[in-house]
């Protein structure tokens, strides 16, 4: 269990090194674009020509990120961050510069904070968000990312919205847990998902008694358990609260039929653990459904 607990812990760290690699990814492209702005200098000085835009590269927002104290703190104690991709960071610098965002950007007589600032949210979302060679990158990087960068993505378009020039280097990025409480939250989950396995997965053996719980696709039933244990183990969260989160994360990780089936199951089982007393919540805010018992009859 201890074990089992630490590698817990240890892919949540990996989510947050995830979001300083894509923060840092931001920097990295920045410091391509120098590059060749400074190419281009030195051509247009050669043959007479205007000088090449430097808006781009001296972007405000990349800026105050690249002088950021914490993403310089996480940057100092990586071996290595985007410099053995440079290929794919100059590949992605090609598509910035292709791109329409990009165009209107530069075209715009707007050299604000806050345009500089909305410059690199719409290049995230558009261009780094939804990026099959990307993820397959972070897949080499880590097993953990693939599954971590959907969230992720959100943290660094929420990151990028509340940076503020008047913070500077001192601005603060989005903490690893937003409260002490988050990780004794998964702690407390986790354990609580492994201890009372078995009772959970009698609720739902009984829940389904005309169907073989055996042929229940195993991800289902994961998904489930976790679901029973956020119920019966925290008191403060409302069952529909648990039963949509985990509706949720059937329709990424099992099939596509799991969704309707997990919400039609856990909705049952909560009102069969209301109605026996063994969980102390009200099934006000569900909508109304088929008794436990309807269901189980049907199978």
């Amino acid at each position: 269990m201890d074990n089992a607990e630490k590698e817990l812990i240890f892919s949540l760290s990996k989510a947050y090194d995830l979001y300083n690699m894509l923060l840092a990814l931001i920097v990295a492209v920045t410091k391509e674009a120098r590059r060749h702005v400074e190419i281009a200098e030195q051509r247009a000085k050669r043959e007479g020509t205007a000088m090449p835009s430097q808006k781009f590269a001296y972007n405000k927002f990349a800026i105050q990120l690249e002088e950021n104290k914490q993403l310089n703190d996480f940057i100092g104690n990586q071996k290595q961050v985007w410099e053995n991709d440079v290929e794919f960071v100059r590949k992605l610098y090609g598509q910035i510069e292709q791109s329409q965002i990009y165009q209107e950007y530069m075209e715009t007589d707007d050299d604000s904070y806050e345009a500089d600032r909305e410059l690199w949210r719409k290049l995230y979302k558009a261009l780094i968000q939804d990026n099959e060679e990307m993820d397959s990158l972070l897949e080499e990087k880590s097993l953990y990312w693939n599954d971590d960068k959907e969230i992720v993505d959100t943290f660094v378009i929420k990151t990028i919205k509340r940076f503020d020039p008047k913070n500077g280097k001192h601005q603060e990025l989005l903490p690893e847990y937003k409260d002490i409480e988050d990780k004794d939250f998964a702690r407390k989950l986790f354990r609580s998902t492994i201890l009372n396995a078995d009772q959970y997965q009698r609720y739902m053996s009984d829940a389904s008694r005309n169907w073989d719980f055996s042929r229940l696709a195993y991800m289902d039933v994961v998904i489930m358990q976790i679901a029973l244990a956020e119920m019966l183990t925290f008191p403060n969260i409302p069952i529909s609260v648990t039963i949509n989160e985990y509706v949720e994360l059937a329709k990424t990780y099992s099939t596509p039929k799991s969704g309707g089936y997990i919400n039609g199951m856990l909705d049952s089982i909560a009102r069969h653990l209301v109605r026996t007393g063994k969980l102390m919540k009200s099934t006000d805010d569900l909508h109304p459904r088929r008794r436990y018992d309807d269901m189980q009859d049907e199978g």
